[in-house]
């Protein structure tokens, strides 16, 4: 079996970068702003890295955030077709926010029409999740641990229990709380569009 089916980690993403550009550590990290020491355990697979500095290296280094999340032939390769990727929670890239902790998976396939997210949700209001969030696309959420509250523009809150999900249109606003009597809930989402800069528009809403 070839390591081809292994999805890439950031720090294998971040060493092709490097290397493509002839670039020591030294040099990466100059251009970066980001310490040699953590740019090295996270080549090492021993530290990720949190969204702000992402985005950092995404604009320092002039390349879009997706190109983080998986390293592979140039965009322009024909596309194919009978693709697959295994998803696990080891080899997802996590990006953490006040209101969530996303793990991406199957990271290594890119133009994806679906983007598939384990979501960690940790607002406990409406109020503290602030503006309602909206993207290209539709979604399905359904809740694996805990209970939530969905808000939405059109509609009145919903709460979904543990084994319960949700369709809905994401270019409506929309926004995923924790449920009463619940600290954090666990929910895996799909998210989907025709559009192949889906996984661009994700990581512009980390903002």
């Amino acid at each position: 079996m070839n390591d081809q089916s292994v999805p890439p980690t950031l720090g294998t993403v971040l060493k092709g970068i490097r290397s493509r550009h002839g670039w020591t550590l030294k040099e990466m990290s100059d251009r970066c702003g980001i310490p040699v020491s953590t740019l090295s355990k996270v080549e090492h697979d021993r530290l990720t890295l949190s969204y702000d500095k992402l985005q950092q290296l995404s604009r320092r280094l002039k390349i879009r955030m997706s190109d983080l999340f998986a390293d592979g032939p140039d965009d322009s390769a024909p596309r194919v077709t009978g693709r697959r990727s295994i998803g696990s929670i080891d080899r997802a890239v996590r990006v953490v926010t006040d209101n969530y902790d996303y793990s991406y998976l199957c990271t290594d396939l890119r133009r994806k029409r679906m983007i598939p997210i384990l979501t960690r949700i940790r607002a406990q209001s409406a109020s503290e999740f602030g503006d309602l969030v909206r993207h290209q696309g539709e979604e399905f959420i359904y809740v694996l641990e805990g209970r939530i509250e969905v808000h939405s523009e059109f509609y009145d809150p919903v709460v979904l229990e543990t084994g319960q999900g949700i369709y809905l249109d994401s270019s409506m606003g929309h926004a995923y709380v924790v449920g009463e009597g619940c600290k954090e809930a666990l929910v895996l989402g799909v998210c989907s569009s025709a559009d192949e800069n889906l996984m661009d528009s994700l990581m512009n809403l980390h903002n």
